[in-house]
This record gives structure tokens, sequence and C-alpha cells, in this order.
């Protein structure tokens, strides 16, 4: 991430790893075009990174089309991928048994682009007036 010079690009289930939180933010103040998607639990979640992302001025968007939106990827630069099992937290760096994956492939890169622009087509800008809950919910539950 610390050597991205064109974009960022980060789907995450949670967001809590301040040395990835940081190397995020980082890139967004050197004019790396930053942008994240998070799961909709970030919403309430304790320990969210919303109010640091929104902070440190990083577009970020909220999946809210899925029960979970469990993905874990990075593309740098539109040539390298980064996923795997490891979630992007605390957590994961010092105590689970996780399994990360690093791709230096501009074709595998493009496709994990292109998944990362559809999830990005139907989430919400963070702090957007919206109701974030699923559409079958709106309609059954007052909000």
């Amino acid at each position: 991430m610390d050597g991205a010079r064109i974009s960022l690009h980060v789907q995450a289930y949670t967001l809590t790893s301040s040395p990835i939180l940081n190397a995020i933010s980082a890139a967004h103040r050197r004019g790396v075009l930053v942008k994240v998607i998070l799961d909709q639990s970030q919403l309430t979640d304790k320990f969210s990174a919303l109010p640091f992302l929104l902070a440190a001025g990083v577009p970020t968007w909220i999946d809210a089309a899925h029960q979970i939106a469990h993905n874990k990827i990075m593309v740098i630069d539109g040539e390298t991928v980064i996923t795997g099992s490891f979630n992007f937290t605390r957590s994961a760096e010092y105590y689970n048994a996780e399994n990360l994956l690093v791709i230096r492939d501009k074709a595998l890169a493009d496709r994990y682009e292109a998944n990362f622009q559809e999830h990005l087509r139907h989430s919400q800008p963070y702090g957007a007036k919206k109701d974030w809950r699923p559409s079958f919910l709106r309609n059954h539950v007052p909000y």
C-alpha cells in the first residue's frame, strides 16, 4: 500500500488495523485515488473505522446490498491484488490463523477491479442521508 502511486481500492468486511488504516490515509494524502467499501455492520460497530476514514477524507462506501459484504481485497494501481482470509483487523494481525495472497498480475487485477466497481455501483457513500437497511426491510420495519 505504501507503494501505491495511482489507485488503492479496498473492500473489507471490517477494518480496525491501525497500520492498514494509516497506510490508507497516507495514500490518500499523497494523492492516490483511494476508495474503500465496507460492510453495513460498520455503521454500528463500536470499533468501526468509519469515523477515522471520514476524518481523513477517505472516500468510503457502505455495501448494504448483501447480508454480509465479506470481501477482503485490495487492488493497488490496477496491477496488484491482495486477498485471502485475512480481515484487515488487529485480531487478524496478532491472534488469528489467516492467509494473505499478493498477486502481481494485470489480467487478474483487472478482474478484481471489475468486481470492485460492480460492488461500488450498488454501495452508498458514507455520510449520505439514506436508509441503509436492505430493501427487503425498508417497507416492513419502521425506520
